[in-house]
């Protein structure tokens, strides 16, 4: 008795892989540039691997990125407290137009910075989809 449950279980367990197996080969032939039938699925595990590493490198830039924008933005807030002690108009005028400034490159060095990681990261992901893993 155990032995035709065994078995039975044994026929659904395959029958299913079959068909997820099947279900993925159609996915990826939605997706052009892979060979679906040549695409054994050891370098699925492979290429889910090496993506997640350039994900996590994307993310730590990130947060490298985003620490020093929270730092620099904190510095031109105290700077902008530190304004309403300047009593020369001039002066002022001068140190307003330099807290723009400086904000304003910030702002284009952030963006270039979020451009080039992403960028990177299509260039990695087209890699990785064209050549597959080394």
């Amino acid at each position: 008795m155990f032995d035709q449950a065994f078995e039975s279980l044994r026929k659904a367990t395959e029958s299913s892989v079959a068909l997820q197996q099947e279900m993925f080969r159609k996915w990826m032939s939605l997706w052009p540039g892979i060979p679906v039938s040549t695409f054994p699925f050891s370098e699925l595990q492979k290429f889910q691997k090496k993506w997640v590493e350039v994900v996590g490198e994307l993310v730590k830039k990130q947060n490298e990125s985003l620490q020093t924008q929270f730092k620099e933005g904190l510095q031109n807030i105290e700077e902008a407290f530190h304004l309403t002690e300047i009593k020369d108009p001039e002066l002022l005028r001068a140190k307003i137009v330099e807290l723009w400034q400086k904000t304003f490159d910030y702002l284009r060095q952030s963006s270039e910075t979020h451009m080039r990681d992403f960028q990177h990261a299509v260039s990695k992901w087209a890699e990785l989809m064209t050549k597959g893993v080394a």
